[in-house]
């Protein structure tokens, strides 16, 4: 409420999307333009807000192209600049480079070069949980905290400790020694001792970590389902290549199967408001003459579902455009989609863990062990970003500093009026515990690459020493040794 730009950070069920909406109402009473959003459209939906890159107008691009601000449409401009307040939940999944187009476009269209064109940000999340995926053909990027802006905001950190989501302390030991990266045998064979247990609820959500897993779920439940099907098949325009590209970023399959009963999720805004990317519902109808779905959603809105149009655009043209319904099956999601929920019960596929912070994630969705489900768990499941607990000490650092520069707003209102706050040095940059730490180590922080694992793990073989190769890479010494024990296992290193 100061007015300062802020991470709030912590472990899951710490309370971050609480202490966000709390701030948000607080925010809007006093005048304030606030802008909501998150990195998910799923996860904007826990704070009744868009997708960043919605809001700012990026959409899906890798850079911003010439001439970008000056064929934003006049709404998105007149929103960015009434905006006094951003939010950014779920910050890990967003990629550094991305965060400072943000920061390009909110700077353009506002006329002011600093930060954000002057906008308070409050970013949310936990570098623990999900990384920003990185695919082959798109540009790669890590964690925000690698962004130039990053380094020039130099965020105060807000860091949550209690825990307030899991009622089990086994479960809760766990987590932490998982987040801690000290996961022993014993915290391993009590979650082996939920594989295979049937649970008395048939209907559950259902977690998997790779898509495919998820549409054969779905599409096996629909199958269950009595009465007609029908077929919503998607019409493009555009080159083959374009359109491959747009498809990568619509929710929406291409076929679209749907009958009475089935559980569905929308996965774009409506224009009026009546759903948001995200919103759960049943399919209870189809309308007569069109054949619409008509759904009804958690939110007890009954809304007939038109078709909906995704544009891949570049400057003012327009290269490809995909219509569909925009919906898809829901009895199972991603544990990537999962992120920010808390679910009373889930069944957890593990086996396909394929990034590090997943296993994470999506056993921190449930509240005690004795409702958590597992199909099977495998070894990356169980891995924790190495640049996340780097990254983690330095938050803890910095947030123990600035909790004692804002040590007099714990004091009561009536105490605050009475006293002047002495001035205090702000504690020391993180961009420059970031460049001091490149000086010797020019890699810290930066997400691994193929080749530089490759060399890594070529060297190590050849009789390279820990020094040597923290030298070649320009990594410190403890990041090399961890991403070994990542590839060798923990004894690999004596």
């Amino acid at each position: 409420m100061a007015g300062e730009s802020v991470l709030l950070t912590g472990p899951a069920g710490a309370g971050k999307t609480f202490v966000l909406n709390q701030f948000i109402r607080i925010a809007k009473s006093e005048g304030k333009h606030v802008s909501v959003t998150a990195t998910t459209g799923l996860a904007a939906t826990h704070l009744g807000g868009t997708t960043i890159h919605s809001w700012s107008g990026i959409g899906i691009s890798d850079e911003l192209p010439y001439g970008f601000v000056d064929h934003m449409a006049k709404g998105r401009k007149e929103i960015i600049e009434k905006t006094d307040v951003l939010i950014i939940d779920e910050i890990s999944m967003l990629h550094d480079y991305r965060l400072d187009m943000v920061d390009t476009v909110c700077r353009l269209v506002r006329g002011k070069d600093e930060p954000f064109g002057g906008i308070q940000i409050i970013m949310s999340g936990d570098f623990f949980q999900l990384p920003p995926i990185n695919r082959g053909d798109t540009r790669a990027g890590g964690f925000v905290v690698n962004s130039k802006v990053w380094q020039l905001l130099d965020p105060t950190i807000c860091y949550l400790e209690e825990q307030h989501r899991q009622d089990d302390e086994v479960l809760l030991d766990i987590l932490n020694s998982l987040r801690a990266g000290e996961l022993r045998r014993h915290h391993a064979e009590k979650l082996l001792e939920r594989v295979g247990i049937v649970p008395d609820d048939e209907e559950l959500t259902e977690l998997h970590t790779v898509n495919i897993d998820v549409d054969k779920l779905n599409n096996e439940k629909l199958d269950e389902l009595g009465g007609d099907e029908i077929f919503y098949t998607q019409t493009t325009t555009g080159s083959d290549s374009y359109v491959e590209a747009l498809q990568r970023s619509v929710l929406a399959p291409a076929t679209l199967r749907l009958k009475k009963g089935a559980l569905v999720i929308a996965v774009k805004n409506s224009p009026e408001r009546k759903y948001v990317n995200g919103s759960l519902g049943t399919v209870i109808d189809f309308e007569a003459s069109t054949e619409y779905p008509v759904v009804e959603f958690k939110n007890g809105k009954v809304v007939t579902m038109l078709p909906d149009t995704w544009e891949l655009r570049d400057g003012e043209k327009k290269r490809a455009s995909i219509s569909q319904i925009p919906l898809r099956l829901a009895w199972a999601i991603t544990v990537h989609k999962s992120q920010g929920m808390t679910l009373d019960a889930a069944r957890i596929d593990l086996r396909k863990a394929f990034v590090e912070g997943m296993g994470y994630v999506a056993l921190s969705r449930v509240k005690n062990l004795r409702n958590l489900y597992l199909t099977g768990i495998n070894q990356m499941a169980l891995q924790i970003s190495e640049d996340a607990q780097n990254i983690d000490v330095l938050l803890r650092d910095h947030a123990a500093k600035d909790a004692k520069r804002f040590a007099y707003l714990e004091k009561s209102a009536e105490k605050r009026a009475t006293e002047v706050p002495k001035k205090t040095e702000k504690a020391s940059g993180w961009s420059e515990k970031i460049a001091k730490m490149h000086e010797t180590y020019p890699n810290a922080y930066k997400p691994w690459e193929a080749s530089q694992d490759a060399q890594l793990k070529e060297k190590f073989l050849n009789g390279a020493s820990i020094k040597q190769l923290a030298k070649l890479l320009g990594r410190h010494e403890g990041s090399i040794t961890m991403r070994l024990q990542k590839h060798f296992g923990e004894d690999i290193i004596q």
